[in-house]
């Protein structure tokens, strides 16, 4: 089997419009999370989101294709143009041996609402001729491959709140397997609208906190459920040997990558835990485990009752007495759920993690849930001898992803 290793990022976050910024913020415990700006929220039992911060879209994409693009290709685009840059990929790989991998939980949803509008006000034949290119969740994966003329496999991926791990791990196979010897792979999400947010609302999962730091808190006793966020996140991936070769910065080896579904219920995680403990077992195949002292972990840690248990007897269950010595944290503390781009930014900080030894907090994290009594990393960030990081991820439809990173030796 052949090795891979991250060679590139990228990163649109609510805390960091770009992957420095973004590590800088994430260890400081900035807050992203404020009230929605983007439309009227008072009717809304959820009135907190984790927005943008002016990103300049035009700097990467010009204008004329902006308007071809709904906002989560645009980030994806985004994202993708500083990985490639930091990667320095690009003329050194066959394009037929360049893939992308990519993902979004939800696709277009801004476009799907606009041109729904424009139907119903002013008939089909006004509704846009671009409204199917630009709203399938496909079409990010496309655009990315036609800019950087990435001619191999290109896959479009959806495993929820999952969807970013998962595009990043299927990835990782193709080319630890042969299929590929560099792959652009992530997620991206742009959801947050009146409708997204009537929906999750509906359905229990959003928070209905009334302040900024009391609106994401994982594993906390008074989370009252996950904040949407958005923007995207992005891997360059490369077998070793052709990276190596051309002389590629390298900042972690993937090690390892476990996939599961619980097949238990739409929404809800299974409470055995047993498939979630499983991904993160097949993560850890194939190598020596360092102890668990020496792992950090960037936990889902949504908010919500259900995942914050569920995760933390997961753990429990892989590791045993030792999950009380590993290093854990909730990113969404700070950044609000990203959805389809959650696994591959959390995959990003787990890298960071390995590589400075910076422990990020969760943020606000004052009362610990008496079932969730693991080493959360409460308020700020620690100091720790890290060998091995792992990121997890939980999806609506029973989804599980866990992604292992060591350093390249």
């Amino acid at each position: 089997m052949r090795r891979v290793v991250v060679t590139g990022m990228g990163a649109l976050t609510p805390i960091g419009n770009s992957v420095p910024e973004y590590l800088e913020n994430v260890k400081k415990g900035v807050n992203g999370i404020d009230v929605v700006t983007y439309f009227d929220v008072s009717d809304l039992k959820s009135k907190f989101a984790a927005q943008l911060k002016n990103p300049d879209l035009s700097a990467v994409i010009d204008k004329a294709t902006i308007r071809k693009m709904d906002l989560f290709a645009q980030y994806a685009l985004y994202a993708a143009e500083e990985a490639v840059n930091d990667s320095g990929i690009l003329g050194k790989v066959d394009p037929y041996r360049f893939g992308v991998y990519f993902g979004s939980g939800i696709g277009g949803f801004e476009t799907i609402l606009t041109e729904h509008e424009t139907y119903l006000s002013k008939g089909a034949r006004r509704v846009s001729p671009l409204f199917i290119p630009k709203m399938i969740y496909n079409i990010a994966a496309g655009n990315i491959s036609i800019k950087y003329k990435a001619k191999g496999t290109n896959m479009s991926l959806s495993t929820a709140c999952a969807t970013g791990a998962t595009a990043v791990g299927e990835a990782y196979r193709a080319i630890k397997h042969g299929y590929a010897d560099a792959i652009i792979c992530g997620g991206t999400e742009a959801g947050i609208n009146p409708l997204s947010t009537a929906g999750f609302s509906q359905c229990k999962a959003l928070s209905t906190a009334e302040t900024k730091d009391t609106a994401s808190l994982p594993f906390d006793k008074r989370r009252k459920g996950f904040v949407m966020g958005e923007g995207s996140a992005v891997l360059i991936i490369e077998e070793y040997e052709h990276a190596v070769n051309r002389g590629a910065k390298i900042y972690a080896e993937i090690v390892g990558y476990g996939s599961t579904n619980d097949a238990y219920h739409i929404t809800s995680p299974d409470p055995s835990a047993e498939s979630t403990a499983q991904a993160i077992k097949l993560s850890l195949e194939g190598f020596e485990v360092p102890e668990a002292s020496k792992i950090y972990v960037n936990a889902h840690g949504t908010g919500t009752h259900l995942n914050d248990i569920t995760e933390t007897l997961a753990f429990k269950q892989v590791f045993k007495e030792d999950a009380y010595k590993l290093h854990i944290s909730s990113t969404k503390s700070m950044t609000g759920h990203m959805l389809g781009a959650a696994g591959t930014i959390e995959a990003i900080t787990a890298i960071d993690t390995l590589r400075t030894g910076i422990i990020p907090p969760t943020i606000n994290l004052l009362e610990k849930d008496e079932e969730c009594d693991l080493d959360y990393t409460p308020l700020t960030a620690v100091k720790a001898d890290i060998e091995l990081a792992l990121s997890t991820n939980l999806g609506f439809g029973g989804h599980n992803a866990c992604l292992a990173f060591k350093a390249v030796k």
